[in-house]
């Protein structure tokens, strides 16, 4: 069985390599290649177009594909899959995706073809749920505006919420999607001695209270955190309406994708102070261009869309893959 498999700059050749050997059945004949970029920052770049636009946004290098003909088997992570891919493809089974989500590959196609679709999903769910606890304290708490404050040797702690810094202990947070992120979230943020409350209408029995109508949850918390996949169902889900009905001392957090929030409303809410801050790791344009108007607020922490980029959650991924792409082969 011939596979070929994509690497990048988070996940190179050899830890591709040695990852997927783990299934004999991977290694026998295995071809790794890698999709090169100049730097991190225009490989996200990519993967962002393709997020946002579909596996045709961002063209693939000649001879990455162009013999995709030979193959049985191809594993990807960010490297987009096009519907033509799939259709050169005459030989393939089956597609691995080193990621949760499948964004970049032509799900419809490859389904038409009868070609199996195996991704890996929890990959990175506790480095995206750590990440989240971090960016909760470090909005409620100025931590990172603390910092850049006595780095400038300043220590006027001019905080937008100085007069009403709260503890996590007995506030609420409310989660936008219990998958296996938001669970892990939920269990950290109880040992801190919150009340967790959600909104997921795939799951609809969990051992939190469930609100059927995201505005009405987001009335009634002190933090709102976004762990919803992107799909059209869930785009802009958090609307201008939500954004509305968050208590001004509320703070809002996206560790998830910047397609589930109506970012204008969101700029606005924090610019006139409507709400109290945000937290955000993902933005509808990255990197932020000078003139963001996120650069202009007081009152949020930003970062760079690192969530889920730890060596630990990368790094294992193919070797995560590698059993499951097996199993759907021999099925």
């Amino acid at each position: 069985m011939k596979v070929l498999a994509i690497a990048d700059m988070l996940i190179g050749p050899a830890t591709m390599a040695a990852g997927l050997a783990t299934a004999p059945e991977l290694a026998e004949d295995l071809t790794v290649r890698e999709w090169t970029h100049e730097s991190l920052a225009s490989l996200q770049e990519d993967n962002l177009a393709v997020e946002q636009r579909g596996p045709d946004a961002v063209p693939v290098p000649a001879g990455l594909l162009d013999d995709i003909v030979q193959f049985d088997v191809l594993v990807t992570q960010f490297c987009p899959v096009a519907a033509s891919v799939i259709r050169a493809g005459t030989k393939l089974r089956a597609i691995g995706v080193l990621r949760a989500g499948v964004e970049n590959v032509d799900v419809g196609a490859a389904e038409a073809a009868g070609i199996t679709v195996v991704n890996s999903p929890g990959r990175n769910a506790n480095a995206v749920a750590e990440f989240t606890v971090g960016l909760i304290l470090a909005e409620t708490r100025n931590i990172a505006r603390a910092h850049a404050e006595v780095m400038a040797q300043d220590w006027s702690r001019r905080f937008r919420n100085k007069d009403a810094i709260p503890e996590l202990k007995g506030h609420r947070v409310g989660l936008v999607g219990l998958g296996q992120i938001g669970l892990i979230v939920a269990g950290i943020l109880e040992a801190f001695g919150m009340e967790v409350v959600y909104f997921d209408p795939y799951v609809p029995d969990a051992p939190y209270r469930s609100y059927e109508d995201l505005a009405a949850m987001a009335s009634a918390v002190d933090i709102l955190s976004l762990h919803s996949r992107l799909t059209p169902a869930t785009k802009k889900m958090v609307s201008a309406a939500v954004i509305a009905a968050l208590p001004e001392h509320a703070v809002l957090v996206n560790t998830a994708r910047s397609g589930l929030v109506d970012e204008p409303a969101l700029i606005e809410a924090l610019r006139d102070h409507r709400i109290m801050g945000a937290a955000i790791d993902t933005f509808d344009i990255e990197p932020l261009p000078p003139d963001s108007p996120f650069l202009q607020l007081d009152n949020v922490t930003l970062t760079s869309h690192l969530a889920g980029t730890t060596v630990d959650a990368i790094s294992g991924t193919p070797r995560l893959l590698a059993p499951r792409l097996a199993a759907a082969l021999r099925s």
